[in-house]
Order: structure tokens, then sequence, then C-alpha cells
């Protein structure tokens, strides 16, 4: 259902999983009543409310086990590291290891964001089809929080295809004036995750990203072997 943007028919259920309809329909009927999928108007079924509680409660172990990679990202850059997972249409923030300079950035644990606005949204979704781009910025919209934030789909996708190029992605001033971040996917991660460091823009420049970039790419290689496990 994930896979399928949330919401998904019986009967394609039963074609993507092999299974039977009439196993299909008491499974769904199930989960309903636990609260995990939901039945909607049109008789589709979709993604239930209780998933949240699970999605949080696996987060924690997540930012557990990426600290020590965060915390290498910090002492090699010196900016805070952020660790950030695509939860439907948004991006929510699971951990952080912050810089040691006085003047530093904040994101809360648990912040939930628009992917346009940010660097790691647009590590998220760079690698996604445009169709499922266009369509997430569709029923999100694309409200501006600076006046540097791209806010057209034509732009973001054209600015996706920049981070496809680099192997990273850049927020420039996009989610906060003042602030720059340099983000890059987890390869191969059980779920869409993404890093980045952020600073104010007098530190974070376009120099200094040069050299943050490969760092961020070597942290991320080997956040996905330590989240893969023995």
């Amino acid at each position: 259902m994930a896979d399928a943007g949330g919401e998904i028919g019986l009967s394609e259920l039963a074609t993507t999983s092999g299974l039977p309809l009439p196993t299909i329909h008491r499974l769904m009927r199930t989960l309903v009543s636990c609260g995990y999928v939901r039945q909607q108007a049109n008789r589709r079924y979709a993604l239930g409310p209780r998933l949240i509680r699970l999605g949080e409660s696996a987060a924690r172990p997540l930012a557990t086990w990426a600290r020590p990679q965060l915390a290498r990202l910090v002492e090699e850059t010196g900016e805070t590291a952020n660790m950030a997972l695509l939860d439907g249409d948004e991006v929510v923030y699971v951990a952080q290891v912050p810089s040691r300079h006085s003047m530093r950035m904040f994101t809360e644990v648990g912040r939930r964001v628009l992917p346009h606005t940010t660097g790691v949204g647009k590590a998220l979704l760079a690698d996604l089809p445009e169709d499922q781009v266009r369509a997430l910025l569709a029923r999100t919209g694309m409200p501006a929080s600076t006046e540097r934030t791209i806010t057209t789909p034509e732009a973001f996708v054209a600015a996706l295809r920049t981070v496809r190029e680099r192997g990273y992605a850049v927020d420039d001033n996009e989610q906060e004036i003042g602030v720059r971040c340099i983000a890059v996917r987890v390869p191969d991660s059980p779920t869409a995750t993404a890093i980045s460091i952020s600073g104010p823009a007098g530190r974070v420049t376009e120099h200094s990203t040069e050299r943050f970039a490969p760092i961020l790419r070597t942290v991320a290689a080997e956040l996905s072997s330590a989240l893969a496990g023995p």
C-alpha cells in the first residue's frame, strides 16, 4: 500500500501480493478493525493512523544506530548533523547531533516539514519517478518558507535533476534565511532516509560544500551498512 502511494484497491492488492481475493478481503477487515488501514468512501483502502505510532517506535532505534555516524559528521565538518525519513508526503527528522559552535542550527527531532523546502527532502525525492514527485507536490502544495523556496513543480523537478547529477542536495536559504544545508540519501536503507549537515550560510559556503559532500556520501554508505545489519 505504501509503495502504491498509500491507497490501493482489493484487486490491485491481490495482484501485487499473489494472494486470493477472499484472503485479501479478510486481511483488510482485520487491519481496518485494528486501525492500521482505513477504507475510503470510494471503497479503496488507505494506510491508517495507528501506523504513525509504529513508525515513531521504529524511528527511535534507527536514531540510536545512526548516532555514531552523525557524530562523525559533526567531527569532520564542524556543523550540525541530521537524519530524516520520508513519511508519507512529509519529511520527519528522527536524529540530530549538534555542532559544537556557539552559533549552530537546531532542528527538533520529530519535526515535520514539506520536502520541497529542504535539502533532505530533495535528496529523498531525487530518485522517485517524476510523476510521483509531481503527484506529491500537488497533494502538499508548495508554500514558501522564504523568498528562496522553490514554489513551482517545474523548478523543483529541475532541481532534482541537479541533485542526481551532483550526488547531493542543497538547501540554500530555502527553509530559513541564513541557513544552508547539504544532504544525501542513505543508499539501500529499509525506508527512504537521508542525512545532512546544516549551519550558517557564512560557514556552509559553496566552497565548503565541495569538501562536505564527499564526507556525507561516505558516512551515508557506512550508515547503509550499519542499518543492513550482519
